[in-house]
């Protein structure tokens, strides 16, 4: 089974995930362009079964997203990169931004949302818009 493992830039905060995620998505919402400086962000979604526990230590932060559910998002405190997160909604994922693991083999996104936020130059190959 793979195993990889995400970390931050400082790569005090680190999370396993073995297998295969669930999905991955690029998310196009300006609350993930804020987060992530970045015109999108993509995401791995592993079950929470094949994740962590995270090691190090995190700072969380906590939004509502659109659909009026909380997303918790775990950070380092020291170098500010989000490895993490969790919806509400989705207590069996979690969430772990595909660059933490520094992998340019990692699969694909599969599925692009917020499209109406998306910048007109994005595109991801054989993505289902939303």
């Amino acid at each position: 089974m793979t195993e990889r493992e995400a970390a931050c830039t400082c790569r005090q905060l680190r999370i396993a995930c073995r297998g295969e995620p669930a999905l991955v998505s690029m998310c196009h919402c300006l609350e993930c362009q804020r987060r992530t400086g970045s015109a999108f962000g993509v995401q791995a979604w592993f079950p929470l079964a094949q994740a962590g526990p995270a090691e190090g230590r995190a700072k969380q932060h906590v939004r509502t997203g659109d659909s009026g559910r909380h997303v918790t998002f775990s950070f380092c405190p020291d170098c500010g990169g989000t490895v993490f997160w969790t919806v509400e909604d989705r207590p069996d994922l979690v969430a772990v931004a595909v660059g933490t693991f520094a992998d340019p083999s990692f699969a694909p996104p599969s599925r692009s949302v917020h499209e109406r936020t998306r910048h007109p130059w994005t595109v991801a190959p054989g993505t289902h818009q939303d």
